[in-house]
C-alpha cells in the first residue's frame, strides 16, 4: 500500500540547513576540487524534485491555488519569491530577460557565502533551480548563474532558459560577450 500523495509529496523534501550546504561546498573544494562543480550540480538537481513537491504542498494553502499549472503568471514572481523565502533559500525576484530566458534574482540567496570566490559559486542552486523550473514549465531547462555574492556581486543572478540557448549564451560568454547582449 503506497501512502496518500499528500504524506508522499511532504516526505519528498528533507531540510538540510544551511551549516549542510555550506559544508557539502567546503568539503567538496577542498578533497575534490575537479569534481565538486558537477557533484554540487547533480546534488542540487536531485533535491529539485523535493523542492518542487514542497511546492507544490505549500502552494494551496499559502495561495489557494490548487496546482503550479493553474497559477496565474502575473503572480508567478511574488509566488516564488515568498516560497524561497520562507523555505530558507532567500526572496528571489523572477523576470523574463530577452526572448528566451528568465532571470531569477536574489540579494540573500543562502548559497552565497561574500566574498569567498572569484567565480559563481552557487552550483547547488543552478542544479536544483534546474529542475525546479523544469517541473514548473514542463519542459527541460538549464539554469547558469552568472553574478554572484560569493564573488562580491550584489546579487546572485541565475538565468533559466532551454538547455540549447544557455549553451549558446555560455559560448558567446567564453568570446567576451555579456549574457544579456546574448539574450538580445
Amino acid at each position: 500500500m503506497s501512502a496518500p500523495p499528500s504524506i508522499a509529496a511532504a516526505t519528498e523534501a528533507l531540510t538540510i540547513g544551511r551549516a549542510a550546504l555550506r559544508q557539502l561546498h567546503d568539503s567538496l573544494l577542498r578533497d575534490a576540487p575537479d569534481a565538486a562543480v558537477s557533484i554540487l550540480q547533480e546534488v542540487g538537481f536531485a533535491a529539485g524534485g523535493g523542492v518542487f513537491q514542497a511546492f507544490c504542498g505549500w502552494l494551496p494553502a499559502e495561495t489557494g491555488v490548487a496546482r503550479p499549472a493553474d497559477l496565474d503568471a502575473g503572480r508567478l514572481n511574488d509566488v516564488l519569491s515568498t516560497f524561497f523565502r520562507t523555505t530558507g533559500w532567500g526572496a528571489v525576484s523572477v523576470a523574463p530577460l530577452g526572448h528566451a530566458a528568465l532571470v531569477v534574482d536574489s540579494s540573500d540567496w543562502v548559497e552565497a557565502a561574500p566574498g569567498s570566490a572569484q567565480e559563481p559559486m552557487c552550483f547547488f542552486s543552478a542544479g536544483m533551480l534546474a529542475e525546479f523550473f523544469g517541473r514548473l514549465s514542463g519542459e527541460p531547462v538549464a539554469v547558469m548563474e552568472v553574478e554572484c555574492r560569493s564573488r562580491n556581486d550584489e546579487r546572485c543572478r541565475f538565468l533559466s532558459a532551454s538547455p540549447d540557448t544557455l549553451n549558446e549564451v555560455y559560448e558567446q560568454m567564453k568570446e567576451g560577450r555579456g549574457y544579456e547582449e546574448a539574450l538580445r
